[in-house]
């Protein structure tokens, strides 16, 4: 595994960034000192040293003063933009010394670590996130204003990261920022999008919603890393001896961001994967003939499986990519994680389930069953019951949909293309389920059984090999004995027409039933949608497996969504209840019950309420040219149109 260190060349020439006003604070930087009251920039500034983990404003106003000298040939002027990179900067060098702390702990201390693999990350901004989890709000806002700029400013011209859309990917977002702060060893897994999901607008003139690829990673992302670590992927290809002979295989590279906990030194990973194709592997050769189809197959391949976020799955290529999309995730981070387990000096593999915990959010990453499957038995060379038995403690199932005609389903042809030893892993899986099945119900009827094994098994409208042979049989005798009644042709007016064949529905690969079997725990998000699923969604599945199921409520981290984002609230409350330990145990706001009559505590919480909708106004016409009375109930949604 590549070590979590920054390095940086520093050229031997610099352009001078120089504050755009003087102030009373003394910021110098360490070789020069910055002239004041100017924006132009200058080319005669030497090598700096950079000031280590600054803590006071003026060191912190020092250090941001050192990024902007680090990116060589400067532009001619330094707008708003230029200072938030460099602030963005200054604050990923105070999280290094903690993110590399965390990775030799964990290193070290080998505990059993959750993996959380989910195919959204909602993030959300992170500057103010972050300086807020290292409690230097304040200082990160003193120093800026006395460079000329200010906080709010630069935070506002940083571009969301386009890695989810909703519910989902706010949920794990949240769940990294919880884990990270109550200091728990945990990674998660995604995809890193070119373009996310969209970016919407909407017409002035008709109202309607456009949609444009998201922009997030144009000007490059100062909160990522890209590691050395990568794995291959493969795809398509045909099942030689029970291994898999890919016909096509790219890179999964890994790019790292920090996550902070707050006020602890405890500093996760997200690991995103992007696809690559690794030179050694490009086919210079058909490319320099003109087989331009061949030689680029698996580069357009690469380029194709992290360009967006949910492709439009409306045709059999749209399907393909999209499981392709699901499969690179799983694939990379099983492999990663299994790696990791080895680094830390775990030889016993019936260790594994004591060591690793991988959390499938919802049903888009079902494949890391399968594939964990895949590598254990194909690549490590252990017996299937063993494997199976390893695979069943490791991973859990976070379900996010109740609807049973909602849960995702591939066609079964389709995956066996895409992914020909998985789909034989599978069906052992759900042959065994079967037989499980029906050893647990002995006394169920034929009807019974059938309806039971509709709902739960994984494969839907499918036959084995073996049944189908048996209704060709039964169907070839069938019609030899109408042939031998039929009576007599009485003319070519009275033949019977031949009765018509119903096509048999095609047979779907049911993601969720397979998250069932293969997971230890299944768990809704909310106590009401919990028992849903328990008493209705997967009411069978309940039936035989009750210990699986549990619930998770999931809030927002009180963090981003209070302390950070609204000052004069967050301020209220803890001086209100004498501390501010409620941005780290939201019980605590029940403190504010004895409050809720009290007539200066409701002055200034209407006061702050007011302000807030005020600059929400004051954006609104900035934004569309229209005045919104501050008075009026504001109803808001803060999220794109999607079409489902």
């Amino acid at each position: 595994m590549a070590a979590m260190t920054f390095a940086a060349a520093v050229p031997a020439t610099r352009a001078q960034f120089a504050p755009k006003r003087a102030s009373k604070a003394r910021v110098v930087r360490r070789g020069v000192v910055a002239s004041a009251g100017k924006r132009d920039v200058s080319t005669d500034a030497a090598a700096l040293e950079a000031p280590l983990c600054p803590k006071s404003a003026e060191s912190i106003a020092s250090n941001i003063v050192y990024q902007t000298s680090k990116v060589g040939a400067m532009p001619l002027k330094f707008e708003t933009d230029d200072m938030y990179r460099a602030t963005a900067e200054s604050v990923r060098e105070q999280l290094v010394e903690n993110w590399n702390a965390t990775y030799k702990h964990f290193h070290a201390e080998n505990p059993k670590q959750a993996y959380y693999i989910s195919m959204e990350y909602l993030q959300g901004r992170a500057l103010t996130n972050a300086i807020g989890n290292l409690g230097l709000t304040g200082e990160y806002s003193d120093a800026l204003r006395t460079l000329g700029y200010d906080l709010e400013s630069c935070a506002s011209v940083e571009r969301n990261m386009g890695l989810g859309n909703g519910g989902l990917g706010r949920l794990a977002a949240c769940f990294l920022d919880s884990i990270a702060t109550l200091d728990l060893p945990a990674w998660g897994y995604g995809l890193r999008y070119k373009y996310g999901l969209f970016k919407q607008a909407i017409d002035a003139k008709t109202g309607q919603q456009m949609e444009y690829a998201d922009d997030w990673l144009e000007v490059g992302n100062p909160w990522e890393v890209k590691r050395t670590t990568a794995h291959k992927v493969h795809f398509y290809g045909k099942v030689v001896d029970g291994k898999w002979v890919p016909g096509q295989t790219i890179n999964a590279v890994a790019y790292d961001s920090p996550i902070p906990g707050y006020k602890t030194k405890n500093c996760i990973s997200l690991r995103l994967w992007d696809a690559e194709v690794a030179p050694k592997d490009f086919d210079l050769a058909s490319f320099n003939a003109g087989d331009y189809d061949s030689s680029m197959g698996e580069t357009n391949l690469a380029s194709q499986l992290c360009a967006v976020l949910y492709p439009g799955d409306g045709t059999r290529e749209g399907k393909a990519l999209r499981l392709s999309q699901q499969y690179m995730l799983c694939s990379a981070s099983v492999q990663d994680i299994l790696a990791r387990f080895k680094e830390r000096g775990n030889t016993d593999w019936d260790a594994l389930p004591e060591k690793v915990a991988i959390q499938m959010n919802d049903t888009h990453p079902t494949l890391a069953a399968p594939e964990l499957m895949r590598i254990l038995v194909d690549v490590e060379g252990m017996d299937w019951d063993k494997a199976w038995a390893l695979t069943s403690k490791t991973v859990a199932y976070t379900n996010h949909t109740v609807m049973p005609e909602a849960l995702e389903k591939w066609p079964l042809e389709l995956m066996e293309e895409l992914l020909p030893r998985h789909v034989e892993i599978i069906k052992r899986i759900d042959e065994e389920f079967v037989a499980s099945v029906k050893a647990a119900y002995p006394k169920a009827t034929e009807e019974e059984m059938a309806a039971k094994l509709g709902a739960m098994r994984i494969l839907e409208n499918y036959v084995t090999p073996e049944e189908a042979a048996a209704a060709a049989k039964a169907k070839e005798a069938a019609a030899k004995a109408k042939a031998a009644a039929k009576p007599a042709a009485k003319g070519a007016a009275e033949e019977e027409e031949e009765e018509e064949e119903v096509e048999p529905p095609a047979p779907m690969v049911r993601m969720a039933n397979l998250c069932c079997i293969a997971g230890f725990a299944i768990n809704g998000v909310a106590a009401i949608h919990s028992e849903i699923v328990r008493t209705f969604t997967f009411k069978d599945f309940a039936e035989l497996y009750p210990d699986k199921f549990q619930n998770k409520t999931n809030g927002v981290t009180q963090r981003r969504w209070l302390a950070f984002c609204n000052p004069a609230l967050s301020e209220l409350i803890t001086e209100t209840l004498g501390t501010s330990a409620w941005v780290k145990e939201l019980d605590l706001l029940q403190g504010l019950r004895e409050y809720a009559e009290d007539p200066a505590f409701q002055k200034r919480w209407g006061e702050i309420k007011r302000e807030n909708k005020q600059r929400l106004a004051d954006l609104v016409f900035e934004k569309t040219g229209t005045r919104v009375p501050t008075d009026a109930l504001f109803d808001i949604q803060v999220k794109r149109i999607h079409e489902y």
